[in-house]
């Protein structure tokens, strides 16, 4: 079998309610990560793209994250609604989504 083109990570973390540093998955449904999924399946790209689950991506004040790799694209603040666009701009044409490209600068920089 051919090696995957693209591994993307959604973080499934769960945190209590109100914690300082938010939750990438409140509801703990896995709905980002089922909603690409479905939209992979959808669009036959599997397998040689695959979308798991992620433990915390330490990125939780920019949260819903995902990364996408071997490109090593970080999205923050994603919505079950952004999942098609991700795939068909990031997956099959191969372009960042820069309003919800975390930059280089705020990866692992918590708030003080």
């Amino acid at each position: 079998m051919p090696p995957f083109t693209h591994h993307i990570f959604v973080c499934c973390n769960r945190r209590e309610p109100g914690h300082s540093r938010g939750c990438c998955d409140p509801a703990g449904s896995e709905a980002l990560r089922n909603g690409f999924k479905a939209e992979l399946k959808r669009r036959g790209l599997g397998p040689l793209v695959r979308a798991n689950s992620a433990g915390c991506l330490d990125q939780c004040e920019l949260g819903p994250v995902v990364v996408v790799y071997p490109q090593g694209i970080w999205y923050g603040g994603v919505k079950p609604e952004d999942v098609p666009r991700i795939v068909e701009e990031t997956v099959v044409a191969g372009r960042v989504i820069d309003e919800l490209r975390i930059p280089d600068e705020r990866l692992n920089c918590r708030p003080k």
